[in-house]
């Protein structure tokens, strides 16, 4: 892996799937490694509050020995009290490594341009890819392959698509997504993710009607409608994902016993339905995988250097 984990793209197809081995190897045996971060430090730097990925993060580096520091919201207040490259400068002389929850991605560029210790991109307006890592290791914990399973992606084309699509792409896992007109994932991202999948033997369609997208699909995925950052778009949004919404109907014609997938936190009523609920949702599966997926990575990053 290179020094830095700050989009999907930048990891190849054996990187990936080897993160995905240890991951798996993680899950059964959580402490298989020893203690190989022992006297090592992580800092968290969020400009966005957190559930799984502080969490998962802070867990998994006590897992493996080490130690983690919270640098919360109005901690720092990187961008307005101190510009990202000094926060970069001065944290990289203190700690051993730094996963930022950021506003815009361009911060988590700029830290890891001026950071001497790995930088992780625990979310960023533009990627989201622990989050995928997880998602995809998941989708091969239910299924066995990623050959021939179908995933469909309903809602907004957002951080957590555009990590999603290049993830399923390099494993040769489909993609359909559905999201309404205005809210399409990246473009160049999309580009890309076609690209990536004329070489695994996969597929990256995107399309606006949910009922065609979901047909068949093994797997539905969603998100929520209003991001935080979005408050101001509420209404609006509300209106325009009216038809988005994962519900018994949209599930049902599928026609299969299909799983449902939330990065959470879910708004019900608004994306999701109490489908969500029901027996085919994987959800919190899918959010403790976050935790072995974030010790693989950190184990890779830090402790194989």
């Amino acid at each position: 892996m290179n020094k830095d984990l700050v989009t999907i793209s930048s990891l190849s197809e054996s990187e990936i799937r080897e993160l995905l081995v240890l991951t798996g190897k993680l899950k059964k045996s959580p402490f298989l490694m020893g203690e190989p971060l022992k006297q090592r430090t992580l800092a968290l730097l969020f400009q966005k509050p957190s559930n799984r990925t502080r969490i998962s993060f802070e867990v998994a580096m006590t897992h493996l020995g080490g130690y983690t520091l919270y640098l919360s919201p109005g901690e720092i207040d990187m961008g307005r009290r101190e510009p990202p490259k000094d926060v970069a400068q001065v944290l990289s002389r203190y700690v051993d490594c730094i996963v930022a929850r950021v506003y815009a991605h361009d911060d988590i560029i700029t830290l890891a341009e001026n950071s001497s210790v790995p930088v992780i991109n625990g979310l960023s307006d533009r990627a989201h890819p622990c989050q995928a890592l997880s998602d995809i290791f998941t989708v091969l914990e239910k299924f066995g392959t990623f050959k021939g399973i179908k995933l469909a992606y309903v809602g907004d084309g957002n951080n957590v698509l555009n990590s999603l699509m290049i993830a399923c792409a390099k494993v040769g896992l489909d993609i359909v997504t559905a999201t309404p007109r205005g809210y399409e994932p990246t473009e160049s991202i999309v580009s890309e993710g076609i690209e990536i999948a004329a070489k695994t033997g996969s597929s990256v369609k995107v399309m606006k009607d949910p009922f065609e997208a979901v047909r068949g699909a093994d797997i539905v995925y969603t998100d929520v409608w209003v991001s935080m950052g979005q408050e101001d778009e509420r209404d609006k949004r509300l209106k325009d994902f009216r038809d988005y919404q994962i519900n018994e109907k949209l599930m049902k014609s599928t026609e299969k016993k299909t799983l449902l997938m939330h990065c959470l936190p879910a708004h019900r009523g608004e994306e999701v339905t109490d489908v969500i609920d029901g027996p085919n949702s994987i959800i919190y599966d899918q959010a403790e995988n976050r935790m072995h997926m974030q010790k693989a990575i950190l184990y890779t990053l830090l402790a194989k250097r």
